[in-house]
């Protein structure tokens, strides 16, 4: 089963990044993506926190030491699903949608698909000028909640997960 679940309101919705400190800090401070950042290649934005824990590692992975929870338009998120192919489709396309697995705590898959969403050229512009709302740093959550699941402490592990719910329309429980 595909869902899309993501911490999201009337108007926005939360994706997640990690990247090294020398492209985070510069997105913190401008609120948006800035140089080095590069908008030529593929970015990837993920809507569910623990498949972004699992690509890198609760923030322990070289170049991903950095989590970011990046809210933005829920229009743009809607575009950008609208306007996806499936990224096994060869060629260029501005945004690229893939399902995998979602993960547990343990990064243990479930029976659920988790969306990915990539964006290059013209999404990737949209994504930094347009749609980014706010940037916000979840690296210590994920390293705390890292913490209390090493402890095989999981209910304060679990309190501790950003409130994902179903998003969606029917465009996007299709891409």
């Amino acid at each position: 089963m595909k869902e899309i679940r993501a911490d999201h309101d009337d108007q926005s919705i939360v994706v997640y990044q990690a990247y090294s400190p020398a492209i985070a800090e510069p997105a913190l401070a401008a609120q948006r993506f800035v140089p080095p950042f590069r908008m030529t290649r593929m970015t990837w934005i993920k809507p569910s926190f623990l498949w972004m824990m699992y690509r890198c590692g609760y923030a322990t992975k070289e170049g991903q030491e950095r989590v970011l929870a990046v809210r933005i338009t829920r229009e743009g998120f809607d575009w950008a699903v609208d306007n996806a192919v499936n990224s096994r489709i060869p060629g260029k396309p501005q945004v690229r949608v893939q399902w995998d697995p979602e993960r547990g705590l343990h990064h243990e898959p479930l029976p659920v698909r988790s969306i990915q969403i990539g964006l290059t050229g013209e999404a990737a512009h949209r994504y930094v000028h347009d749609w980014t709302v706010g940037i916000t740093d979840v690296t210590d959550r994920a390293r705390e909640i890292h913490a209390l699941v090493r402890a095989r402490d999981l209910e304060a592990a679990r309190r501790l997960l950003p409130p994902e719910r179903p998003y969606g329309t029917s465009t996007t429980q299709n891409a």
